[in-house]
């Protein structure tokens, strides 16, 4: 078999296991001894965890500054920060939280040794400057297991509303210099956020896994953690939320759909959920798992009735590893694939984006920001039209 040329880049150092985040202060040394400190407002405090992990730096002599986030981080919320901290004498960023805290962290990190302001470089959003790729030292530390924030080179923003947007800060040197992966910290996370999660690292892996632009090395990251998704996400759901076990497994799934993203890209499904983030206040893993059986199954069937590709067959495998199906059963395995998936949605209580408010007088606005330049296969205004549609 012929293998494509391929770049595979932007790997963090990755520390993972339980009790991991003990050696943060020991990371943050390698830089100084004084962070700003990035979370979101809520989780951590009510676990206790944030007061665990202020003894931990206090007790090695680690100085802080600290910031919450409260929703999606914004512009002018990265803005303000850099403003606050950048003549504070800061080393090193440290974002502890989900993918939005961890996307804010990142751009803060970015933006705090460059002049002006983040939307001067926020692609397809702002002035259109090219970042030079100077930052401060960032340290992520995911606490719920979807974006692969932790392992990717962009930070996604967003202005909400009528004219809003979600768009990427993006650079080669952004990939988080450590991930500290510490399935503890998810433990308590609501199952609604979980399974939320958990769909967007499903749609991640199966994405890049289909992306005309995957590698071999892509390849089998997304079919480890296809695999762990199907052992995992929907007991830690619906049965074993406190399973550290499950936790860290998703927690592994999550980092592997981040890598392959970052170096495969990805098709329809985030190609609309960009547009629909900035319109809209849905969840990011609600968007995604919304639209994941619609978007599989109109893929899929433009496949089948093209000839089908590579794409097709890789959907094959898919849908055999998850269900067991024959993989010599090319449509059959298919047809598991997407009744897997849409039985996921059902079972994990993935609401409609209907339920956010999004109407169908709001799709072609939708489809007019949408992106797919990594799908399979190419798709009509109208395709597209019937993913959304059928999802309101």
């Amino acid at each position: 078999m012929e293998i494509a040329p391929f770049i595979f880049s932007g790997v963090p150092d990755i520390i993972y296991g339980p009790g991991k985040i003990k050696e943060l202060p020991e990371q943050i040394k390698k830089y100084g001894r004084r962070i700003l400190l990035v979370t979101g407002d809520s989780s951590l405090a009510r676990s206790g965890r944030m007061q665990m992990l202020i003894d931990h730096l206090t007790g090695s002599g680690i100085g802080y500054r600290h910031i919450t986030i409260k929703n999606e981080p914004s512009p002018e919320i990265v803005d303000a920060a850099v403003s606050r901290f950048r003549s504070d004498g800061i080393a090193a960023v440290v974002a502890v939280g989900g993918g939005s805290v961890v996307d804010c962290g990142k751009a803060i990190s970015a933006m705090i040794p460059v002049d002006g302001s983040v939307m001067d470089y926020l692609e397809g959003a702002g002035m259109g400057k090219a970042h030079d790729g100077r930052k401060l030292p960032f340290i992520a530390v995911p606490t719920t297991a979807g974006t692969g924030s932790e392992a990717t080179k962009n930070a996604v923003l967003s202005r909400i509303g009528p004219l809003g947007f979600k768009k990427s800060l993006r650079h080669e040197k952004f990939v988080p210099d450590t991930a500290i992966i510490d399935p503890e910290l998810a433990l308590g996370t609501p199952g609604h956020i979980t399974a939320a999660a958990g769909m967007d690292a499903f749609t991640q892996l199966l994405g890049s896994y289909v992306s005309k632009a995957a590698s071999p090395f892509t390849d089998a990251l997304a079919l480890k953690g296809l695999e762990i998704v199907r052992d995992s996400l929907v007991p830690l759901c619906n049965s074993e939320p406190d399973n550290i076990s499950l936790r860290g497994s998703m927690a592994l799934a999550a980092l592997f759909s981040g890598l392959a993203l970052a170096n495969a890209g990805l098709g329809i499904i985030h190609g609309l959920a960009s547009p629909i983030g900035g319109y809209f206040d849905i969840p990011h893993g609600v968007i995604c798992g919304s639209l994941a059986g619609e978007a599989i199954r109109m893929n899929i069937s433009i496949l089948l009735e093209t000839g089908g590709n590579v794409a097709l067959d890789k959907y094959a495998r898919a849908g055999s590893l998850l269900t067991g199906a024959d993989v010599k059963d090319i449509r059959g395995c298919c047809m598991k694939l997407i009744e897997t998936v849409y039985g996921w949605i059902d079972e994990l209580n993935i609401p409609r984006l209907g339920a956010y408010g999004v109407k169908e007088m709001d799709v072609e606005k939708i489809i007019d920001g949408a992106g797919y330049k990594n799908n399979p296969v190419p798709l009509t205004r109208e395709q597209i039209r019937s993913i959304v549609i059928n999802r309101l």
